[in-house]
């Protein structure tokens, strides 16, 4: 690791700013007339000040406090567009205010042109098809033969020794966990499961967000998923061992879902800062965080194609998932991070031309200076981050890379692995997890009836179906956002083997987990030669890549890919 080892040090300087981007104190800005339309706004309170002061602030500005964030110091707040930053200007109590805007996004949100299009790629083409205290143990599920990601992580082999406890929980940041499906809802913590966010039908010009809601009041169940990515995210990670469908990596432990973001894939800045701090204060010992911040693809300090408005957004992002990292940290969370789709080395970033995203049409080129430049949360402070590779172990084709963040690797799939054989453009070579009925009906999966339709069957979708005539469905996905996963299952099999068991659960610090976890992976080497052309399986010239490093450390899979049975038989030398 380099430069970014300690982010959260790294950050301390160019970001320690007062109320950044606006002017100094003057009678002028205290008399600001306020006008325009009333929008949202995120408040950061200053290091040092109660949130009850900013908050003080904000009334004292004009504004209209919406939530509060004490762990982070973060408000949202409602005012006239125009005027109300330049009232907050030097007050003591705050750190940065902007507008507020969709700060984060789910692969499979709305930039379908370049994330859903990497997850779901078997689908743009005709895919072939292919057919502590005593530990809990467990078998295998039918469907588990499918899932060649298991055994590369060697689940199949930990849950004989430790299938992972009941008592440890896993939190799903994402946009929401179906608790409905059968093989979800053994394990599924309905008492500490949250939903964080608020449907939004039509942003301020008009423009579709979530649409309609579909329950009263604009908030979904915090058992619901609309979207598929979550569920998904939480069967790799622990679907139920139980003789029927299939099984997650540690499918002994529960799963909790803090839902930060919305129904369309977008996340905002409250609510994501809410669900972080919220695991740290719920007890849950590991996060899953498949998503990256938007509306811009790296968090600028200082850019100079950016506006002084644009940068105090970019350095309260920053600040405000900053806070709360450091704050799930220190309350036991062990935070993975899927390293992300761009197809870049992390340390040596390509331009931005996608940035802003949100609202659609605003982005502009953008060149990123990687010393000031954060994409989040994969670069805040504590992330332990995972790289994808495909059943052959070679990197995935869209999978981020770099010594500078990366931590480890696990199976994320990759559609075109295998050139040469009859692997190439499989939908076997993906993913398999769980899918939520009504949205395999809504993508046209299945039909009314739950029968699985010609175009469900072209891309390997699968049903199972118990006694009673309960069904559950299972998709196929790639990306880093399936990587994630089975590190995070193997994080919860540490927990549970390693863990300190008492009255209130199961506690092993972050920095342990993490330790086990690098330690015990399985090394991998850099390929032969170390620059891979990814040009023969048509991609552009842009995705070859470059492997640097050793085997025990190198910027392909970082310390190796997670290894479950070593992990639960090995892992005790590397707690002290």
């Amino acid at each position: 690791m380099n430069r970014r080892k300690l982010v959260g040090a790294a950050l301390a300087v160019p970001l320690v700013v007062t109320l950044a981007g606006l002017v100094a104190p003057s009678a002028a800005n205290a008399q600001q007339a306020l006008s325009g339309k009333t929008v949202e706004f995120n408040v950061l309170a200053a290091d040092g000040a109660s949130v009850e002061s900013a908050e003080a602030a904000v009334r004292a500005a004009g504004g209209t406090v919406v939530t509060s964030n004490k762990a982070a110091g973060l408000i949202t707040a409602t005012a006239p567009e125009n005027g109300f930053t330049a009232r907050l200007a030097g007050n003591r109590a705050v750190d940065t205010a902007a507008r507020s805007k969709s700060i984060g996004q789910s692969p499979r949100g709305d930039k379908a042109a370049k994330t859903k299009a990497v997850e779901q790629e078997g689908r743009s083409a005709k895919a072939g098809k292919k057919k502590s205290p005593k530990a809990t143990t467990a078998g295998l599920d039918p469907l588990d033969s499918l899932a060649w990601g298991l055994t590369a992580v060697r689940s199949d082999l930990a849950r004989t020794k430790q299938a992972g406890d009941k008592r440890v929980k896993v939190g799903i940041l994402d946009t929401g966990v179906d608790a409905s499906h059968p093989d979800i809802a053994p394990n599924f913590d309905r008492a500490l499961s949250r939903n964080f966010t608020r449907d939004i039908p039509f942003d301020e010009n008009g423009e579709v967000v979530d649409g309609p809601c579909e329950y009263r009041g604009c908030v979904d169940p915090a058992d619901v998923d609309n979207g598929g990515h979550g569920t998904h995210v939480a069967g790799t990670i622990a679907a139920a061992a139980d003789g029927f469908g299939i099984s997650g990596v540690a499918p002994g432990v529960s799963i909790v879902n803090i839902r930060g973001g919305q129904d369309s894939g977008y996340f905002f800045l409250q609510p994501v800062v809410d669900a972080m701090t919220y695991a740290g204060d719920a007890g849950i010992d590991v996060v899953n965080m498949s998503f990256y911040v938007d509306p811009w693809l790296y968090n600028c300090a200082n850019n100079a194609a950016d506006s002084p408005e644009q940068r105090a957004e970019q350095r309260l992002i920053v600040r405000s998932v900053n806070r709360a990292m450091e704050y799930a940290h220190r309350k036991g969370v062990s935070q993975i991070v899927s390293l992300g789709n761009g197809h870049m080395d992390l340390g040596n970033p390509l331009p931005d031309s996608s940035s802003p995203d949100y609202p659609a049409g605003t982005a502009y080129p953008r060149t990123i200076d990687n010393a000031t430049c954060f994409s989040l949360p994969i670069e805040g402070p504590h992330a332990i981050g995972v790289s994808a590779y495909g059943p052959s172990q070679a990197k995935a084709d869209y999978s981020n890379y770099g010594t500078e963040r990366i931590s480890v690797s696990a199976p994320g799939g990759y559609f075109r692995d295998g050139l040469g054989t009859d692997w190439y453009r499989t939908n076997e070579n993906l993913i398999l997890s769980t899918y939520p009925r009504n949205v395999a009906l809504t993508e046209g999966a299945i039909d009314e009836a739950g029968n699985i339709t010609p175009d469900g069957e072209a891309l390997g979708v699968q049903k199972a179906c118990k006694a009673n005539g309960t069904c559950g469905y299972y998709q196929y996905l790639q990306g880093t956002s399936m990587a994630s996963p089975h590190a995070s299952g193997v994080a919860a099999l540490i927990v549970s083997q390693y863990g300190d068991y008492t009255r209130n659960g199961v506690s092993l610090s972050p920095d342990k987990v993490k330790r086990v976890l690098e330690g015990t992976a399985a090394e991998i080497a850099c390929p032969t030669p170390r620059t891979v052309d990814y040009t023969p399986i048509g991609r552009p010239a842009e995705f070859n890549a470059t492997c640097t490093g050793t085997p025990s450390f190198n910027s392909f899979y970082g310390h190796g890919s997670v290894d479950a049975w070593n992990a639960v038989t090995n892992g005790r030398k590397f707690l002290k």
